[in-house]
């Protein structure tokens, strides 16, 4: 019997592939037994870095370009999964951002989510599938100092529910994770956090701010990425419309 999160034979793209989460979760794939993927981040030196066996096409480029989704979308045609993972961060309260700052976030973080999910169903066509959408706890539970980073993650988050209702006669799932604290760079674009790194160092930092979690610690990538095949696996086939929240009880 194929094991349910088997993913052998299956397509998957995923954005924000370089690093963080989406590099873990390509590797996890490919682990899994996928057999192609679709790997999309402006970062082509991470890509190219990148040590996954199989059919692996990198696209260096930014999801909220148009011209990259128009190009890249004829390749997916019969596309089995896709994880909509590509995001920047963003610091300073709303009252101080500039409107510049506010559209560089939402760019990237809600305009290319929107496309890269809907390139994304267009190709699974009928033929089902699963996305996962990556959202953030910051989208459920208000933190300062991030003001657009949290409205993009909150926007999305709904997106992948009305993405779930509209898609289901399709076979096709849509589910959202929210993580909590991950160590990852996206944290640098903070200005608490570079504040912090500055007087008492980087590790110092993430362990003071894992202390904020009743489990008090900071999630991994790979932790990240296991929640995120599990919700784009068979094993999740009841599931659609959800968002994960995996945040070591921050939001409790």
């Amino acid at each position: 019997m194929t094991h349910l999160q088997d993913f052998a034979g299956r397509s998957a793209l995923v954005t924000g592939a370089a690093s963080g989460i989406g590099a873990a979760a390509a590797k996890a794939l490919a682990a899994r037994g996928a057999t192609k993927l679709f790997l999309v981040d402006v970062d082509g030196a991470g890509l190219d870095a990148l040590d996954i066996p199989g059919e692996v096409h990198r696209i260096t480029g930014s999801v909220a370009d148009e011209a990259l989704w128009a190009d890249l979308e004829p390749r997916l045609t019969g596309l089995d999964h896709a994880l909509v993972n590509a995001g920047i961060g963003s610091g300073g309260p709303i009252a101080s951002i500039s409107f510049a700052e506010w559209r560089r976030v939402m760019d990237v973080n809600l305009d290319g989510a929107f496309l890269t999910l809907a390139s994304s169903l267009r190709a699974m066509g009928t033929g089902g599938g699963s996305v996962v959408v990556v959202a953030s706890v910051t989208g459920i539970k208000p933190v300062p100092g991030i003001g657009p980073y949290g409205v993009s993650k909150a926007a999305v988050a709904h997106m992948a529910r009305i993405a779930a209702v509209e898609s289901a006669r399709k076979g096709i799932r849509v589910n959202a994770i929210a993580p909590g604290g991950v160590d990852t760079a996206i944290w640098e674009s903070g200005e608490d956090f570079a504040a912090s790194v500055a007087a008492i160092g980087r590790e110092a930092t993430i362990k003071a701010m894992a202390k904020t979690t009743p489990l008090g610690r900071f999630a991994t990538s790979e932790e990240m990425a296991d929640s995120i095949l599990y919700l784009l696996s068979d094993a999740a086939s009841n599931i659609s419309g959800h968002v994960m929240v995996s945040d070591g009880g921050f939001t409790l």
